[in-house]
């Protein structure tokens, strides 16, 4: 099969190669997903710079989100299964294949049903961002009526932030970096948008809540934005925290403990089975009420991986990079 891999970190055109590599045979438990787009995160392109975490394996098929339609399935799965078209998660989690191929062999359970509706480069989207998004929303105990301060409303994760925040009534201020940025945060409902480049984000958070501040910040980077948080989070506020672009941050701790603020971290990697069911089921809910907007920015075929990379790498994409395979 074709395949898009790595076989040391680096930059992409250094070290992405397309080739043929073997086509892998579902074990116990296990389905072959012929796939049809593969979703670039900026954690693939991270760990094949070798930021997060060196190569572990001679040969790395990148990306962890993908989408498709079983082929072949192994002992103890459902034939039924075969022909049915599925959504990826976690595919090269601790394993060296992802989803850059004609094919990936996943557990049953990593591959959840994909509505017909709801397109393959859509469907690529949903593993990291939306899982994450989902995860983030309920960690912070969004209800009807709360304000939350999403950072970068329009990149991957925040877009899905606003949705699954807006389903449970809340206010959702979103923070953007060009006009253009600002309508699709507002395509996914948020209510109001700052251009942190351009406007006093503390400022017009207070404007906007009567000086009361947000009850929550749902947080893309807690290396930057941390300073922030005295001029945005009320007191007793949390912060949900799913990424930083340094390896250690610096936070305001005095006043964090003065006014009892909570962080509270989460690791989409890693979550619970239970927290994974319930990501997936609410997923799946708002699909196919055809509730959830999946922002496919640029797709690239498979033969411009690097530039894919690159896309990524560059942040300048509002919205997910998808790779067509078919």
């Amino acid at each position: 099969m074709r395949a898009a891999y790595y076989e040391s970190n680096g930059a992409a055109r250094a070290v992405l190669r397309l080739g043929d590599v073997p086509k892998p045979e579902p074990g116990a438990g296990e389905v072959r997903v012929k796939l049809m787009a593969s979703g670039v995160n900026p954690s693939d392109v991270k760990a094949r710079e070798g930021r997060t975490r060196k190569i572990a394996y001679p040969r790395v098929i990148p990306h962890s989100d993908g989408a498709g339609v079983i082929e072949a399935v192994g002992h103890g799965v459902g034939k039924s299964r075969v022909g049915e078209r599925v959504w990826i998660w976690n595919a090269q989690w601790k394993r060296a294949d992802g989803t850059c191929a004609e094919y990936v062999v996943v557990p049953e359970a990593m591959a959840a049903p994909l509505p017909a509706h709801v397109s393959f480069e859509e469907g690529a989207c949903l593993g990291i961002p939306a899982m994450t998004a989902y995860q983030a929303v309920a960690v912070a105990d969004v209800w009807a009526g709360s304000t939350l301060l999403v950072s970068g409303g329009a990149g991957g994760v925040g877009h899905y932030v606003i949705q699954f925040a807006k389903a449970r009534g809340a206010v959702c201020i979103a923070t953007v970096s060009s006009q253009a940025k600002a309508e699709f945060a507002r395509q996914a409902g948020a209510d109001h948008t700052i251009d942190y480049k351009r406007e006093d984000v503390g400022a017009r958070v207070m404007d906007l809540t009567d000086n009361g501040g947000v009850d929550a910040v749902i947080e893309m980077d807690l290396s930057a934005n941390a300073k922030l948080y005295p001029r945005v989070l009320r007191p007793r506020g949390t912060a949900v925290i799913y990424g930083m672009s340094t390896p250690e941050a610096q936070i305001p701790s005095q006043w964090m403990l003065v006014n009892a603020i909570t962080l509270k971290f989460i690791f989409v990697y890693e979550l619970t089975g239970e927290e994974r069911a319930a990501a997936i089921g609410e997923i799946t809910r708002m699909l196919e009420a055809k509730r959830l907007i999946n922002n496919v920015a640029r797709t690239f075929p498979l033969s411009e991986i690097a530039a894919a990379h690159e896309a990524v790498e560059q942040g300048q994409v509002p919205g997910n990079v998808v790779i067509s395979i078919a």
